[in-house]
C-alpha cells in the first residue's frame, strides 16, 4: 500500500510555523510523508525575508525526514512591489499553492493555517479534504466559530458594548474589550476573519493544540455542535500539546539559572512581538528589584511607534539595557536577577529545575509551554487572542493570576512586585503551583500511548 502524503500550510509568521513544525514531525513519526508549503516574506519585507531564510534552513536541518517546499511569488508580485497586506499576500498565493499540488503525485490531505482559509477553495478545486491546524486553544476555537451567528444577532458592535461582559455558552464570562483588536475594529478587517470563521467550519476537520483535560468546557461545546448553530461542526481533534522541544546549545543564562536554588526564579518573556515602551521597562525594573525574588528577564528594544507591531513587521533591534533600565539596577540586582536582551532559550529555561513561575504574555505557544514545565502563569496579555487566553487560564484553567493594568498605559511597579511575590511566597500561590504540576502529568499522559491526544491523532490519520 502506497504511503500517505500530507502537506501542511502554515501561513506567515514564526508564530505559525512553530507549532505546525511539531505537527509535521507528529505526522512522519506515524509513517506519513510530510510537505510543508511556505510562504515567503514580501520582498518589501527584507529583514523578515533574511529571518524567514534562516528559520527555513534550520527546521530543514534539524527535520531531514520532513521536506519543505517554498512556494514562489504570485505573478503579481514583482520584486519591486510595494508591500501589501499580509492577508491580500495570502489570496495570491494560492496560485502558486495549487501549482505546487498539482504537480505532487497524490496529496491525501491539505492541513491550513487558520489564516489560510481561503486556500479551503484550492482543496476543493482538486478534490483534496481540507484541514485545519488551529495553533491556538479549543476555548478561543470555540469563541471563533460562535461568532459569526453573534454578530448576526447583535444590534451594535463590540467595540460599542466596551467592558460589558459576554456570555456565551461556550466560555467563561469575558468582556467585550478581551477580543481581539480585529474584531473590535468592526472594518473590512473584521468581515475578513468572520469569514475565516465561516470558511474553517466547512472543512473537514479541526486539529487543535490542545489537550482535552486542559479545556473540557470548550471540547464539548465544540462536539455538541453549541458553536455553529445553522450546520455541523467538522470532526475537532485535540492533539497537543504540541511545544518546541528543547535544543543542546547552553546559553549563559542556563548556565546563570545552575547556580540558583530550585523553583527559585521568576522567568519574564513575552514572545517574538512582545515588545514596551521604556516607561513600562522602568515600572517592571522597580517591582522585581522590590520584589525581592530571583528573575530571569528577556528585555527586547521598545517598538518604533505605539502601533501594535503585526505579523511581517521587522523586529526592533537590540535593547541598550543602561539607557532603557532604572539608573543602576543592573548593579543593585546581580545577585537577584539576570537580564538577558531580546531572546532566551524559553523551553529549556521553564523546564529548568531553578524555574518557579512564568510572567508570559499568553500567546497559545507559550502557555503550553509554561504547562508542559508545570509552572504557575503571571497572565500580562498584550495583542491577538491573549486577553481571551488570560481569561481561559485564570477563570476556567485556574493556572494563572492576571497582572492589573495590562489594558491601561503602563502595569505599576507595585503590581509587578505584589504579583511576584503572591505567586512564589502565599498560600495561594502555592495552591497554584500545585495545580500547575497536576496539569503537567495530564498533558503528559494525553500524549502517551492511549491518551487522549494519541487516540484523537491516530483517528484523524485513519480517516484520511
Amino acid at each position: 500500500m502506497a504511503t500517505k502524503s500530507v502537506v501542511l500550510y502554515p501561513g506567515l509568521g514564526v508564530g505559525h510555523l512553530t507549532p505546525m513544525l511539531q505537527l509535521a514531525k507528529l505526522v512522519v513519526q506515524h509513517g506519513v510523508a510530510v510537505t510543508v508549503a511556505l510562504v515567503k516574506p514580501q520582498a518589501a519585507d527584507e529583514p523578515a525575508a533574511s529571518s524567514f531564510s534562516a528559520v527555513v534552513a534550520r527546521a530543514a536541518a534539524a527535520n531531514p525526514s520532513i521536506t519543505f517546499h517554498v512556494l514562489p511569488p504570485p505573478a503579481a508580485a514583482a520584486d519591486n512591489a510595494p508591500r501589501r497586506g499580509w492577508l491580500d499576500h495570502l489570496r495570491l498565493m494560492d496560485a502558486p499553492l495549487r501549482d505546487f499540488l498539482r504537480s505532487l503525485p497524490s496529496v491525501h490531505a491539505l492541513v491550513l493555517d487558520m489564516f489560510c482559509s481561503g486556500s479551503i477553495d484550492v482543496a476543493a478545486e482538486l478534490g483534496i479534504p481540507a484541514y485545519f491546524f488551529y495553533a491556538s486553544g479549543a476555548s478561543f476555537l470555540a469563541v471563533f466559530l460562535s461568532l459569526p451567528s453573534v454578530v448576526a444577532n447583535m444590534e451594535t458592535s463590540f467595540a460599542e458594548l466596551g467592558d460589558t461582559p459576554l456570555r456565551l455558552p461556550v466560555a467563561p464570562p469575558f468582556k467585550a474589550t478581551d477580543l481581539p483588536k480585529v474584531i473590535l475594529d468592526n472594518d473590512e478587517g473584521t468581515k475578513a476573519i468572520l469569514r475565516m470563521s465561516e470558511r474553517i467550519a466547512e472543512s473537514n476537520g479541526i486539529l487543535v493544540n490542545t489537550f482535552e483535560p486542559l479545556e473540557a468546557r470548550a471540547v464539548r461545546a465544540l462536539r455538541d455542535g453549541l458553536c455553529i448553530p445553522d450546520r455541523p461542526t467538522p470532526p475537532v481533534y485535540c492533539v497537543g500539546p504540541l511545544v518546541t522541544e528543547g535544543g543542546d546549545k547552553k546559553h549563559e543564562c542556563l548556565e546563570w539559572l545552575d547556580t540558583q536554588p530550585d523553583n527559585s526564579v521568576v522567568f519574564l518573556s513575552f514572545g517574538s512581538m512582545g515588545t514596551f515602551s521604556k516607561k513600562q521597562l522602568q515600572e517592571i525594573a522597580v517591582g522585581l528589584e522590590k520584589s525581592g525574588q530571583r528573575f530571569l528577564w528577556v528585555v527586547r528594544s521598545p517598538p518604533s511607534s505605539d502601533e501594535e507591531q503585526k505579523i511581517g513587521d521587522p523586529l526592533p533591534g537590540e535593547p541598550d539595557l543602561d539607557a532603557l533600565l532604572p539608573e543602576g539596577f543592573l548593579e543593585r540586582t546581580r545577585d537577584q536577577g539576570l537580564v538577558v536582551k531580546s531572546w532566551a532559550p524559553q523551553v529549556e529555561v521553564l523546564g529548568h529545575r531553578a524555574t518557579g513561575a512564568f510572567m508570559t504574555h499568553c500567546g497559545w505557544n507559550s502557555t503550553l509551554e509554561g504547562i508542559m514545565a508545570g509552572l504557575p502563569l503571571l497572565c500580562w496579555p498584550l495583542y491577538a487572542e491573549q486577553r481571551l487566553n488570560k481569561v481561559f487560564i485564570v477563570e476556567e484553567m485556574k493556572l494563572g493570576v492576571v497582572l492589573r493594568g495590562y489594558d491601561e498605559e503602563v502595569v505599576k511597579a507595585e503590581e509587578v512586585e505584589a504579583k511576584v511575590k503572591w505567586v512564589m511566597d502565599s498560600e495561594g500561590g502555592r495552591a497554584i503551583q500545585e495545580h500547575a504540576a497536576a496539569e503537567k502529568n495530564k498533558a503528559v499522559q494525553a500524549l502517551n500511548g492511549g491518551g487522549s491526544s494519541h487516540a484523537a491523532f491516530v483517528e484523524f490519520l485513519n480517516n484520511l
